[in-house]
């Protein structure tokens, strides 16, 4: 069995220590944060090997030996950290607070309740400067439902990404599974795009991030359903609308969180927006639901999350019991 006690508990103490913590400043001025660590090492790569002057056919090849280089990096990093520390007494613990660094609870939810917070302190354009920390889109083009729908689309994605898929991958590869997915899914941000620069050196950092995802992603939606009547939603609508709307979204995988935060929410999310000055025309997901989100769907979405991430810890909890 790939999941045993033992990985379940540094599961828990995992998400039990990034809840209260979460990541804090004074840790991360003294020192680099590993996804910083990432970054930098997948920005070199990118420009070494990442030329103007090869082929589509050569940059999508030497984009393949770069996922290659990073899986087998990151998890070799991991597998050496895991190894000694399992040896010890209580390693359990230490393993957790080694994976609560990669795990985005409660910077999520701060990263969020910024926006939500930014429209009674500063109005529109303050909120419009806290959503583009957390979003692509153009943000001087949003109005206030485009600002929070923004804002929520964004928490419902990255509860997939950056709470449910590391701590699924933590729970069944240990600290080594863990890395890899961060380092494939912190490639997929950098790389990942169908620009003229990326579209064939980040095709294979984007297609394994999509798989990597795969499962997580469908977990976050049932999630997310599980615990729309915290928010007055309804269980059955949150899941119909997640089942009919997520194959709309552009991304295999973001539909699957996006679309039940849109039902549970009775919201109406995605659609056509901007991205670098181009329109991208999506589909609609909920488009039944209210058009204009408001700073409180923004609040409503944040008990989601917290209610979601709950959830998702108790699973874990009862899990390690039966186990």
């Amino acid at each position: 069995m790939l999941i045993d006690t033992h990985a379940l508990l540094i599961v828990l103490v995992a998400l039990l220590i990034d809840a209260l913590i979460g990541d804090p400043n004074w840790l991360w001025k003294r020192m680099a944060h590993p996804v910083v660590l990432m970054g930098a090492l997948i920005g070199r790569l990118d420009r070494t090997l990442n030329r103007d002057t090869w082929s589509e056919g050569r940059r999508k090849l030497a984009g393949i030996l770069v996922v290659v280089l990073l899986v087998v990096l990151s998890g070799a990093i991991g597998f050496l950290l895991q190894v000694p520390l399992r040896q010890s007494w209580g390693s359990w613990i230490a393993l957790g607070v080694l994976a609560s660094t990669l795990i985005a609870q409660r910077s999520l939810y701060e990263h969020v309740a910024r926006v939500r917070d930014a429209f009674a302190q500063g109005g529109l354009e303050a909120a419009r400067e806290k959503v583009s920390l957390i979003v692509g889109r153009d943000p001087q083009v949003l109005d206030e439902a485009g600002v929070c729908r923004a804002a929520i689309e964004s928490c419902a994605e990255n509860f997939s990404d950056g709470v449910v898929a590391p701590v699924f991958w933590l729970a069944l590869f240990g600290l080594p599974g863990l890395l890899i997915y961060k380092m494939v899914n912190t490639a997929d941000s950098m790389i990942g795009h169908l620009t003229p620069t990326h579209r064939s050196f980040g095709w294979a950092a984007a297609r394994l991030d999509d798989v990597l995802n795969l499962i997580p992603a469908r977990l976050s939606g049932l999630l997310i359903a599980a615990v729309a009547p915290v928010v007055g939603g309804s269980i059955k609508l949150a899941f119909a609308v997640m089942r009919r709307d997520a194959s709309k979204h552009r991304s295999p995988n973001a539909g699957w969180p996006e679309s039940a935060t849109a039902g549970a929410l009775g919201v109406a999310l995605a659609g056509p927006r901007v991205y670098g000055g181009q329109v991208v025309d999506d589909l609609p997901l909920n488009a039944e639901g209210r058009s204009s989100a408001t700073p409180a769907d923004i609040g409503r979405a944040l008990r989601l999350l917290f209610a979601a991430c709950a959830l998702q810890a108790l699973i874990y909890a009862a899990l390690a019991l039966v186990l």
